[in-house]
């Protein structure tokens, strides 16, 4: 988030001295920034023509998911004042993947705030195993993970199963395939998750029993910008089924592939939670719900 919002300044000033100035960082602190950006997306966000830098047709891009970033968060920030401004005292810390806070959190937190509309609900990001730490550590009530999480000092409830999907964008050469196995995707050229994240161990689990060496183009941490990216560099990425909605597929001109090694693969969402959490109603409140809902839509 940082540095999408560093490179969205920049993109803004049209000079690098003008968004360091902005940014009361160095202009060299400030580039190093920028490569970094780059390196973690693997792609190049500017041309750089003497002093002047020029967006990249996938920096126009990256810029345009910043700025959706942004406006979603102070957005989040307006809501969660004005509920503070009601009077409301009871409050939730939640700990989610990141991969969890785009797919799975925003519909269980609007279902609750729906039922409990002056709850102030907390957010923390991090990695599946930074979560089980934050909630062993009551760092936070409860923690979204897309994992069955096996530890004597938690409690997990399960939420739903899912498996992934191969994405494709209209015009791909494998659409017209009758059949398409995992040794199809070997040298494949494709957009990744980042590695570290659940996703991308989950594939690397699944190029490697296979035998697969994906052409990996671009690793990225980022849903939407994958299936941004999918779409403009007419490339292939997997993608969990419980994010792919039918709009989403339909508005980025998308085909899903089922493939029977991905759907024998399911991974399991749930929530943990410690026994210090019981000392919170609200809380308990959130994973009743939760674990209800999903029991009647899966």
């Amino acid at each position: 988030m940082e540095l999408l919002d560093v490179f969205a300044v920049v993109v803004e000033q049209v000079s690098l001295n003008k968004a360091s100035q902005l940014l009361n960082i160095s202009q060299p602190a400030l580039s190093r920034k920028i490569m970094k950006l780059e390196e973690d997306l693997g792609v190049e966000l500017f041309i750089r023509k003497g002093k002047r830098l020029e967006l990249t047709k996938v920096g126009q891009i990256c810029y345009d998911h910043a700025i959706e970033l942004r406006h979603l968060e102070r957005k989040f920030k307006q809501t969660i004042q004005m509920y503070k401004a009601a009077g409301s005292h009871s409050s939730i810390t939640i700990g989610a993947s990141l991969t969890t806070l785009q797919a799975t959190l925003p519909d269980l937190i609007t279902d609750y705030l729906q039922e409990y509309p002056l709850t102030e609900i907390k957010l923390l990001t991090g990695k599946t195993h930074e979560i089980v730490t934050m909630v062993k550590e009551n760092k936070v009530d409860i923690g979204v993970v897309a994992s069955l999480i096996n530890a004597s000092s938690l409690h997990c409830e399960p939420l739903f199963d899912d498996h992934l999907c191969l994405v494709l964008p209209l015009g791909h050469p494998f659409i017209d395939r009758t059949t398409i196995t995992m040794k199809d995707l070997n040298e494949l050229p494709m957009i990744l998750f980042s590695k570290g994240t659940w996703y991308r161990i989950l594939m690397d689990e699944l190029f490697h029993r296979y035998t697969i060496f994906p052409n990996v183009q671009m690793e990225i941490d980022s849903f939407e910008a994958i299936i941004r990216l999918v779409s403009t560099c007419k490339t292939a990425t997997l993608l969990p089924k419980s994010y792919l909605r039918e709009d989403l597929i339909r508005n980025n001109e998308l085909i899903l592939r089922q493939l029977a090694e991905l759907e024998q693969t399911k991974r399991t969402t749930s929530l943990i939670y410690s026994d210090h959490t019981s000392d919170n109603p609200e809380a308990m409140k959130f994973i009743n719900q939760a674990v209800t809902c999903f029991a009647k839509h899966h």
